[in-house]
């Protein structure tokens, strides 16, 4: 397959050289070639039309236009989503590099062109309704209903990633509410980098009910582990299954909309902001290195506001 057939040959020519390099020696797979072939077939149809007939005409300039134009068809091609726009940049900056390391090019147009940014998606959280109703049809008073209940409450009440709370074990807990201080728990995020996140009351209720009334019959299953949620066979529960779990309990609760483990660490964050709480005690609850990347639960509770002053200010209307 030609890159394009209005495509000049010294550009064509070269083109192939670096396919023809991913396919030999860098050994990839048939899928991922055609995927770079494509990619580039574009690109090459892109400077065809710019009047570029080699590659050492080719321009920073060039490379900004075709990554520009990649999200809304302005190179003559289909509009692409922001990931598919970012893999065709990704291919057109592995040409460009190759071309530079074997001399067919003096420089590198294309070594800080950047893909376009995606439009900033909101963490999708539920209402605190729904999260009562979730939790509440985790209320079967047997093992494997406590664990449910325990893990589910847990979840919503430390915002914790689901990694974390699997990977738990009974040491990570401190229930005893006396003189050492309230119930908290030690979670392990990312980069095994250890924070300290306070348990609310009905979390570590849950918990005592789990530890005292179901954990004991599901450890006994096993050859005995250290694990805090455990699975009907005694061993550490997995990330599945307790996505699993809160699949069916959302289910139960007629909840309509798909809800994740990440569903309620959203909404852990989402409903602390809106009930006041400062942004970086929400970061540091989350475990997030940068109080940029928990910003973005303060464009979801901005909503919330624009809703509520519509709905009560009295010249808001009119």
């Amino acid at each position: 397959m030609s890159v394009s057939q209005s495509t000049p040959p010294p550009l064509a020519r070269a083109v192939e050289d670096y396919l023809r390099h991913l396919a030999v020696e860098r050994g990839l797979a048939p899928n991922t070639l055609a995927a770079y072939r494509r990619d580039l077939a574009r690109y090459a149809a892109f400077l065809d039309r710019e009047g570029v007939a080699e590659p050492g005409s080719i321009a920073r300039a060039h490379v900004d236009r075709f990554a520009e134009a990649l999200r809304d068809g302005a190179d003559g091609g289909s509009p692409l989503t922001a990931r598919s726009a970012a893999r065709t940049v990704v291919a057109v900056r592995g040409l460009h590099r190759f071309w530079a390391l074997e001399g067919c090019t003096v420089g590198d147009p294309a070594a800080d062109v950047h893909p376009p940014l995606a439009g900033q998606r909101l963490p999708k959280a539920i209402s605190i309704d729904e999260v009562g109703r979730i939790l509440d049809a985790a209320a079967a008073d047997t093992p494997s209903g406590l664990r449910d209940r325990a893990l589910l409450e847990f979840l919503y009440a430390t915002g914790a990633r689901i990694s974390e709370a699997v990977g738990l074990d009974v040491d990570d807990l401190r229930l005893d509410s006396g003189d050492e201080g309230p119930p908290i728990v030690r979670l392990f995020g990312k980069g095994s980098k250890e924070r300290l996140v306070p348990l609310g009351s009905y979390a570590a209720r849950a918990l005592e009910a789990y530890l005292v009334r179901g954990r004991p019959a599901l450890v006994a299953k096993g050859r005995g582990t250290p694990a805090l949620f455990l699975n009907a066979r005694g061993g550490r529960i997995s990330r599945q299954s307790a996505w699993t779990i809160l699949k069916d309990v959302a289910e139960s609760a007629r909840i309509e909309r798909d809800v994740s483990p990440h569903t309620l660490r959203h909404s852990f964050a989402t409903h602390l902001l809106e009930g006041g709480a400062d942004v970086r005690v929400v970061q540091e609850l989350l475990g997030h290195a940068s109080v940029t990347t928990t910003q973005v639960y303060t464009l979801v509770t901005a909503d919330t506001l624009r809703e509520v002053y519509a709905a009560a200010h009295p010249r808001a209307l009119g």
